[in-house]
């Protein structure tokens, strides 16, 4: 089988009364094996959808149903290894995020072992996102699938309505759970098995048919008066306690800095309730975040062991990061936001796209293998390198940056969710994408001028130099 070459990711997830606007949330880092990998932004209009889709990595064929839906996506450039279309919304406002590599334990894979012609995060969003209705309704047709075809990775996925937020994760071979996310709640899901207390009776759970069965069967469960799926299905190894809870611990710090836990600690919760409304702005913040403030931080005072110690969650391997916010307070043809962002996270703004167009921005959409700072990818993945070398010389250059970028951004949004009104039914898509043309203009240009900036400062600092009064 083809080599994998994506994974390594972290996710949030916010309900819409844990959200400032009474929006749902989902939202990912999409990080890689490799530090660059170029994405595009498209949209895939229903003529574009496949009808008979094969895999590149597993060669599995899988049968389309008629009459796909439009949807947002953020593929990959180079088709190698397939499309792996990332995240993206839907015509009628339903997200997913796929997929957030979690882990297992060979007790399960004893059981239900990995199926190598099966389905994987190549493929999911292809063939769920076009045909969904609701959140559920896409955990339902996942949970279809993986039964029908298997899996050969773990992996949990996000999806979301204006009303709800689901996560499921994938379980061995052919089972699966997931849970919806209480409307006042939010996660934070590293790259770890994330479930934890599961009511098989819950109006708010689903899983494969046979689950709790299966778990009954054959003794799997460590617990004795509740079924914990990370117990029983997860993992709790070393490299769990510095590769994925310290990501955990970060963001629920964030948003509840009176919660007292180990940065390493195996059984942080899986279902937070944060001490205030949860913002865009926060989530972006979390998801490039480097452990400031602790002696963890990469770019921090520590010494070098304790610089090194966890993995970071905004690292150089992020490709993009996406925040798909379902909104409730504005006519649902302007609903769906793909806000967007491509590079390592510390030095990017995210962009809010509308997600009701026929196509994306031209910056954002024809990215390719080719060096290209006119390319949104390129130019992001270009400032975040030249922030590297230097994060305290170059840092407020990025906090002014990011302040009034995401100023400027909210400001089009503003004016276009006013003026949408005076718009005609078949006018909408045409508008939204001059707003959109409108957004990536703005950012290309204070992306650059970010890039100038720092060019223009960091010269002055350069090593290669002499001084002699001339």
């Amino acid at each position: 089988m083809t080599k994998r070459i994506k994974g390594s990711c972290t996710t949030i997830l916010v309900g819409k009364k844990a959200s400032i606007d009474g929006s749902t949330i989902i939202s990912r880092n999409d990080d890689g094996h490799e530090a660059l990998d170029p994405e595009r932004f498209v949209v895939v209009n229903p003529e574009d959808q496949p009808k008979h889709y094969q895999s590149v990595i597993s060669k599995v064929k899988v049968e389309l149903p008629d009459n796909p839906l439009r949807y947002t996506s953020i593929p990959n450039s180079i088709l190698t290894n397939g499309i792996w279309p990332a995240a993206g919304i839907n015509s009628e406002n339903i997200a997913m995020s796929a997929t957030e590599t979690i882990t297992t334990n060979s007790r399960i894979l004893g059981l239900d072992p990995y199926v190598e012609g099966g389905i994987g995060e190549e493929d999911l969003v292809t063939l769920v996102l076009p045909y969904i209705h609701s959140a559920k309704e896409g955990v339902e047709r996942l949970g279809s699938l993986l039964e029908e075809y298997g899996t050969y990775e773990p992996n949990g996925i996000a999806f979301s309505d204006n009303d709800s937020v689901w996560w499921l994760e994938t379980i061995g071979g052919h089972h699966w759970a997931a849970e919806r996310i209480p409307d006042d709640a939010y996660v934070v899901a590293p790259n770890r098995m994330n479930i934890d207390e599961f009511d098989f009776d819950s109006a708010d759970t689903l899983a494969s048919a046979d689950l709790q069965k299966f778990i009954e069967d054959n003794n799997l469960n460590p617990d004795t008066n509740v079924y914990n799926l990370r117990h029983i299905f997860g993992s709790a190894s070393i490299k769990d306690t510095v590769y994925n809870n310290p990501r955990a611990w970060y963001g629920q710090k964030y948003f509840n800095p009176e919660a007292e836990h180990d940065p390493m600690e195996q059984d942080l919760p899986f279902i937070c309730h944060a001490n205030r409304k949860i913002s865009i702005e926060d989530v972006k913040f979390v998801l490039s975040s480097h452990f400031e403030n602790t002696k963890y931080d990469v770019y921090g005072n520590g010494t070098e062991d304790e610089k090194t110690l966890f993995r970071p969650i905004g690292i150089n391997r992020n490709h993009d990061v996406h925040i798909l916010q379902i909104r409730n307070n504005v006519p649902s043809e302007i609903a769906g936001i793909h806000w967007l962002a491509f590079g390592a996270n510390t030095f990017n703004s995210v962009v809010p796209f509308y997600a009701n167009v026929n196509d994306t921005p031209a910056t954002y959409k024809d990215a390719d293998g080719e060096f290209n700072l006119n390319n949104m990818y390129w130019l992001s993945c270009t400032t975040a390198l030249l922030g590297d070398t230097d994060y305290d010389l170059y840092v407020d250059f990025r906090n002014t940056f990011e302040l009034e970028a995401m100023g400027s951004y909210r400001k089009i949004q503003h004016d276009t969710d006013a003026d949408i009104k005076k718009q005609s039914s078949a006018n909408i898509q045409k508008y939204l994408e001059e707003a959109n043309n409108k957004l990536a203009s703005d950012s290309l240009k204070r992306q650059t001028k970010l890039l100038g900036d720092m060019v223009v400062f960091g010269s002055e600092k350069m090593k290669l130099r002499y001084n002699l009064n001339d």
